[in-house]
């Protein structure tokens, strides 16, 4: 017969092997959320005594991470992608940041990470105490079916839809350059919007030619892909040569990216006349 105590004993061998699991899992940056916590077994009161015993900590209701870890963007983003199963992932301006093509990061300003995807992030996400802010974008202007962004998705999936890895941030997933620029084409018109791609675009030397053609010929926004297709030509990018228009719809008439200003021959939209002013 077991005695009562022996039963004692099991339970709590089995608790200790319930949080040791979870913290096994936990580096010193990784967030879970209730909702992922309770898929996994862990009821609420059960979390609740892990909070109580110093195990876990809260920054805000609803996510948790192990007693003095630290709380970075790219945790949250890794979290949102491979715990949550979100479909979400860097793009437009902050993806180009992080590639190295940024011009128009403000001194002194907090850094905001651009989400696009077709999943909203969920409401904790913005009451993190972060110094960076998140900006959830929407969807992405392409046809493409976003595949799961988790650590089972094969690179060559990724490629296929103009995404990749960042290795030396979690292996996060975010827009290549290719894609990034064309999301950042697609942001509200207006003379801002054109001096910002304007300038990146001037850096844009290496673009892929292929890469460039199959976003393009999936991309719906008639906008974006005009103005993309402008500022390539404007600074005599060599790719641009190289890139297959077939298949791509430019659609037809004119669009108005600013009022008053200076109508493209070719792309039929409208661009500041004083673009060379804003180089610097």
């Amino acid at each position: 017969m077991v005695s009562f105590g022996a039963i004692l004993l099991t339970m709590s061998e089995q608790k200790i092997s319930h949080i040791n699991r979870l913290l096994s899992g936990l580096d010193d940056t990784t967030l879970v959320s209730s909702r992922w916590l309770r898929a996994h077994g862990y009821s609420t009161s059960l979390v609740a005594r892990y909070v109580a015993s110093g195990w876990l900590e809260s920054p805000v209701r609803g996510v948790y991470l192990r007693k003095g870890g630290r709380l970075e963007w790219p945790s949250v983003v890794r979290s949102l992608q491979s715990r949550e199963g979100l479909s979400l992932y860097v793009g437009g301006r902050f993806a180009l940041a992080l590639q190295g093509y940024e011009h128009y990061l403000r001194l002194g300003e907090a850094p905001v990470v651009t989400l696009y995807g077709p999943d909203r992030p969920p409401g904790w996400v913005a009451k993190l105490p972060l110094e960076a802010r998140f900006e959830f974008c929407g969807g992405a202007p392409f046809d493409l079916a976003l595949p799961g962004l988790t650590a089972n998705t094969s690179d060559r999936e990724l490629l296929a839809q103009g995404l990749g890895r960042l290795a030396e941030l979690d292996g996060i997933v975010c827009s290549s350059p290719e894609r990034a620029m064309l999301e950042l084409c697609d942001r509200p018109p207006g003379a801002a919007l054109v001096y910002e791609v304007d300038a990146l675009m001037q850096g844009m030397a290496t673009l892929r030619p292929a890469r460039v053609g199959l976003l393009l010929r999936h991309c719906r926004s008639v906008k974006a892909k005009r103005l993309f297709l402008a500022l390539a030509e404007r600074h005599r990018h060599a790719w641009l040569a190289h890139v297959s228009m077939e298949g791509v719809d430019l659609g037809s008439g004119k669009r108005s990216l600013v009022s008053g200003g200076r109508l493209h021959p070719t792309y039929q939209i409208t661009l500041p006349g004083d673009l060379d002013e804003h180089l610097g």
